[in-house]
């Protein structure tokens, strides 16, 4: 069983950054794909960067420049760098791992408010 907690959310004015932190509780080498997903108010949830187990990145366009996914493995940790924030940015930020034996975990979300 994994466990996942996010933290580093909040209040932002645009154009501010915020970082992210998603602690597991096992090790990460078994994470074969970790993602950021994020839930707009009103909105269904989407997927706005991924990191493979081999550092692979991937970030959905409207993220593309300003946001930075890394992974920590001494601290067992997936982070979410974001930067030049937006009002649009504005939703419940989730992190999500798939593990070696294809199980998906989510953690409790975080909410990333930005003000214009």
């Amino acid at each position: 069983q994994v466990q996942l907690v996010e933290s580093g959310g909040g209040s932002v004015q645009a154009g501010g950054s915020l970082r992210l932190s998603c602690a597991a509780s096992g090790s990460i080498f078994s994470f074969i794909l970790m993602g950021w997903y994020r839930q707009p108010p009103g909105k269904q949830r989407e997927l706005i960067a991924s990191i493979t187990s081999d550092g692979s990145t991937n970030y959905r366009d409207s993220v593309k420049g300003r946001f930075a996914i890394s992974r920590d493995n001494a601290k067992n940790t997936i982070d979410l760098q974001m930067n030049r924030l937006k009002p649009e940015d504005t939703a419940v930020y989730y992190c999500n791992v798939r593990t070696n034996t294809n199980y998906y975990y989510w953690g409790q979300g975080t909410q990333v408010t930005v003000s214009s």
